[in-house]
């Protein structure tokens, strides 16, 4: 898919929305799509307009006629048949409300959809029939086999295909509830056999969700060329680990306990039209590396198929929320640290002929970039945990203990065009129940 820009992207646009423009993360530039309950309703679609969230369905008579009954598909409860709609449609829907937005003249009849999103509930944005994590961070890949292997970090598949695993769909949950820490066996070191308990070794892993919009019949691939179309947007993903069962049980098989208790995701869905500004090529392959292939490769997607995504992971503890202090940034990095494109990671998902359906979430991996403050996860902070992260003269962590609370956010800024962002994605640890 070529990027588009257009005038919903007009940095000079100005909504009569009063706390829109020069929002960090919704000015009009940006119309994310989530679903959300206002204070007296069912859960709707709605998109964030600043502080505010507008009620998609209850406008749609003022939308024009190829944008009118795409809107009242927003009146349902997850956004799964709005996304199957497809990109045409979802880009007519977000030219009818950017000019209501922006039309001083739609004002009245527009402002009584609108409520404070302060005063609302949020809710997961789509109903997830699938979830699978990809492991396209190529720098994570690296810090976290070289704790294992440090002669051969990176095993020789890696380069040549998409890694990913099959995730748990019901285990995912909104931001803002609480991550209950995981029981489960563990290996402790120098033991011959396991011990059961709470995990000891929880980390966060900072990613990107990749929701799937149109889908694909089982046995027929999805084109490379045709990937990026089936892509309906982006959202922050923290998929949660718990590194010390993970290290016993993922032999032969991969993640099992140690990756299905909970994986928390942001509640709005940045479209692929409002990204549109930000993307940028694909970084090139270190010399040496092999070509994608064919399959694989598309000379449009290397092209334009990165995107210019910042990404940052906060840690705020229970001492530091009761003595006023601000969260600590454990890092920052950004999307483009993905060895593989958002379209390779879904052609290569279906190559197969496994059918992808609307609301269907891929995991990014974790994205660690090549400098160190960069790192998307404790594990490689840490360096396995031997280095504690020294957080303030009192505190610092190897992993998470009960109480901390992990505040991820994400925002896309170019030049010429206004900054949008992602709003947060967070939850607090929670002490594991006794068996």
């Amino acid at each position: 898919m070529i990027a588009r820009t257009d005038f919903t992207h007009d940095p000079a646009a100005r909504s009569w929305v009063e706390s829109a423009d020069g929002h960090d993360d919704f000015p009009v530039q940006n119309l994310p799509l989530g679903i959300f309950a206002p204070p007296s309703g069912k859960p709707r679609g709605g998109v964030a307009i600043g502080a505010a969230i507008l009620d998609i369905a209850a406008i749609a008579s003022l939308l024009p006629e190829g944008a009118r009954d795409i809107a009242l598909l927003a009146g349902q409860a997850t956004l799964n048949d709005l996304l199957d709609a497809g990109h045409e449609a979802l880009r007519a829907l977000r030219h009818g409300l950017f000019r209501l937005l922006t039309d001083p003249a739609s004002q009245e009849a527009v402002r009584p959809a609108l409520h404070a999103m302060a005063q609302c509930r949020l809710h997961l944005p789509v109903r997830i029939g699938d979830y699978t994590d990809f492991y396209s961070g190529i720098h994570h890949a690296v810090n976290v086999g070289r704790l294992f292997r440090p002669d051969n970090p990176l095993l020789p598949n890696y380069k040549y295909v998409p890694i990913g695993y099959h995730g748990r769909a019901s285990s995912v949950r909104l931001s803002g509830e609480d991550v209950i820490r995981p029981n489960g066996q563990t290996l402790p070191i120098g033991a011959q056999t396991p011990i059961f308990g709470p995990c000891k070794r929880l980390d966060h892993e900072l990613e990107m969700a990749i929701w799937v919009g149109r889908g694909n019949a089982l046995g027929q691939p999805i084109p490379i060329a045709e990937a990026a179309e089936h892509i309906a947007g982006l959202s922050i993903l923290n998929d949660w680990s718990a590194r010390d069962m993970q290290a016993w049980e993922y032999q032969p098989l991969g993640p099992f306990l140690a990756k299905s208790f909970h994986s928390s995701v942001s509640p709005w869905i940045v479209t692929m039209d409002a990204l549109a500004p930000y993307r940028v090529p694909q970084p090139a392959r270190p010399e040496g590396d092999p070509a994608p292939l064919p399959y694989l490769l598309d000379p449009a997607d290397q092209q334009s198929g990165a995107l210019n995504v910042t990404m940052e992971v906060h840690l705020s503890t229970a001492r530091m929320r009761a003595e006023g202090q601000a969260p600590h940034r454990l890092s920052h990095g950004s999307m483009t640290a993905m060895y593989w494109t958002a379209a390779q990671l879904l052609a290569h998902h279906s190559v197969n002929g496994c059918n992808l359906a609307p609301g269907d979430l891929l995991g990014t991996g974790t994205l660690t970039g090549a400098a160190d403050e960069s790192r998307g996860s404790l594990l490689e902070l840490t360096h396995g945990g031997k280095e504690p992260v020294r957080l303030s003269d009192r505190e610092s962590r190897s992993f998470l203990e009960d109480g901390d609370e992990v505040i991820m956010t994400a925002f896309a800024e170019a030049a010429g065009f206004a900054r949008i962002g992602f709003g947060e994605c967070r939850a607090r640890v929670a002490t594991a129940p006794r068996l």
